[in-house]
């Protein structure tokens, strides 16, 4: 039924405010309430279940005579399907508020912290939240629950677009992680990255350059030896091949982490790839670089500390330059690259298990059940490598022989 209009543009604009609050009626329960104060604010008074109610519209000129007109309407549709459009508001700011609680940006945030408090690696961190922010502009301020693939889908064929195949991939793990976490705490009900498998260019796979010919790796290990920059680079230039640890934890490494009595090194959890404890059986060609090295930086905290600070490690570029000065390329080798080497070396010799190689290497096996029940570190098996590896260097070194000897079958 239609609803008799009173009020008019110019009555309401030139409504005076008096020294008590009046009324202005508009039909339809509608009316402008002007206050003393001079403010004009949009009521409607209504009855639900007999009950006297009245509902808030506004305030004018912000919400104008027509705005307030179609909110009565809304207000009187809901009464006649028999909802309580004061309920209805509430529900709706709440709706609201629970929405701007649970945006993209909110829930990602709160993942960072929580990976943050699991003692994540701050390089993951770093590298999580760079990747993030990239997401941000796009998918930010947007209930999380809402989202749907083809908007993720936006977001990273614009980071293809831009030849970052790599980035591309990485970012739709994050995103995904971040869901998965909005659906373990009930604020999504579907990871859409889960319907976005193939939907990206796979990047090529790019191997670290390393070298696994022996006769060139004895050239590779005269010419370090042979390095003449700064002694703290070519203590760590010269310990790299022989432990073949990740290049980030040798250059972190601590004086604290290092038993020269026990001849071993203990890499915390908190600097592994891996999040566990990874320790390092040294031969005694290791010890001899460390003892060396005690001098020069055995009164600090940091083995290899950098030449500006030495309360911070050296660069994480430090090692491939000192590589380059040696006349290597960045297609031939690099410090990543040892691991290969050791890793491609040891397995051919034929001497070792490839469980403690892969310990050696402190890699996380793929298997779940392998992992739960190999719980064995290979110790002594990964003691007696150490040192046949180191002296198998020198014996390449030296221009020996290189052939690798198997053990009898």
């Amino acid at each position: 039924m239609a609803v008799k209009a009173l009020l008019t543009d110019t009555k309401v604009k030139n409504a005076k405010a008096r020294v008590r609050p009046y009324k202005l009626g508009d039909g339809g329960w509608l009316y402008l309430l002007v206050k003393p104060s001079k403010s004009k604010l949009w009521r409607m008074a209504y009855r639900f279940h007999g009950r006297e109610k009245l509902l808030a519209l506004g305030s004018y000129p912000e919400v104008s005579l027509k705005d307030a007109r179609n909110k009565r309407d809304e207000a009187r549709s809901r009464l006649q399907q028999g909802f309580d459009p004061g309920e209805v508001r509430k529900l709706e700011r709440l709706t609201r508020a629970k929405e701007a609680a649970t945006t993209f940006r909110v829930v990602a945030e709160e993942y960072l912290a929580r990976q943050g408090g699991r003692k994540r690696a701050n390089a993951t961190l770093t590298k999580n939240r760079w990747l993030l922010e990239q997401a941000y502009p796009h998918l930010g301020n947007r209930p999380i629950a809402s989202i749907k693939a083809a908007e993720v889908l936006a977001v990273l064929k614009k980071v293809e677009a831009r030849g970052r195949l790599e980035t591309a991939r990485r970012l739709r793990a994050i995103i995904g992680a971040v869901f998965r976490h909005a659906i373990a705490t009930v604020r999504a009900e579907v990871d859409p990255t889960a319907a976005l498998r193939g939907a990206l260019q796979a990047p090529e796979v790019t191997h670290r350059p390393a070298i696994t010919d022996p006769v060139a790796l004895g050239g590779l290990l005269r010419a370090i030896d042979g390095f003449s920059g700064q002694p703290v680079t070519s203590a760590a230039l010269r310990l790299l091949p022989l432990v073949f640890t990740r290049p980030g934890e040798l250059r972190t490494a601590r004086w604290s982490e290092i038993s020269l009595d026990e001849a071993v090194w203990r890499i915390p959890a908190t600097r592994t790839k891996m999040r566990r404890e990874h320790m390092v059986p040294l031969p005694k060609q290791a010890l001899a670089i460390l003892r060396e090295l005690q001098p020069v930086t055995g009164k600090g905290e940091l083995l290899f500390p950098s030449i500006r600070s030495a309360h911070q490690p050296m660069s994480d570029n430090t090692l491939n330059a000192a590589l380059r000065r040696l006349g290597y390329g960045k297609d031939e080798v690099t410090a990543h690259g040892f691991r290969a080497t050791a890793s491609t070396l040891l397995n051919e010799s034929g001497r070792f298990s490839a469980d403690a190689i892969e310990r050696a290497l402190a890699h996380q096996d793929p298997d779940p059940v392998r992992r739960a029940y190999a719980r064995g570190s290979f110790w002594k098996e990964r003691v007696e490598m150490a040192q046949w590896w180191a002296d198998h260097l020198d014996t390449l070194r030296n221009g020996g022989s290189v052939v690798p000897l198997r053990r009898p079958a």
